[in-house]
């Protein structure tokens, strides 16, 4: 059994890891995530480097904010949006590691 820090000993958090992975199953989640690392920015900054709606870049902020991954902070008329905890880009790496092998076995094993 795995030891969780945070966690009691015999219990998972499985609903909140759910609840985190459902909100980054999303390519456009995973480029705001991926931009948040680099560094905090305002919604149009976010729309200009994805190209997207304002509305867009709202709707997804939203859903990355419900799961506790990303926070806001005002500034000025804006605000200004921020990973909520910088492990999130390690965790996201360590996800695009584990993807990487497994399509290298694919390869070397069709």
């Amino acid at each position: 059994m795995h030891d969780h820090p945070g966690v009691p000993a015999g219990e998972h958090a499985h609903g909140a890891v759910v609840r985190v992975l459902h909100a980054l199953a999303d390519p456009t989640r995973l480029s705001i995530v991926h931009l948040l690392a680099e560094a905090p920015r305002r919604v149009v900054e976010l729309t200009g480097a994805l190209g997207l709606a304002q509305s867009t870049v709202s709707a997804h902020l939203a859903t990355l904010r419900s799961a506790g991954l990303v926070v806001a902070s005002p500034e000025g008329r804006a605000t200004r949006y921020a990973l909520a905890d910088p492990e999130l880009d390690d965790l996201l790496g360590a996800a695009e590691r584990v993807v990487a092998r497994a399509i290298e076995r694919e390869e070397a094993h069709p």
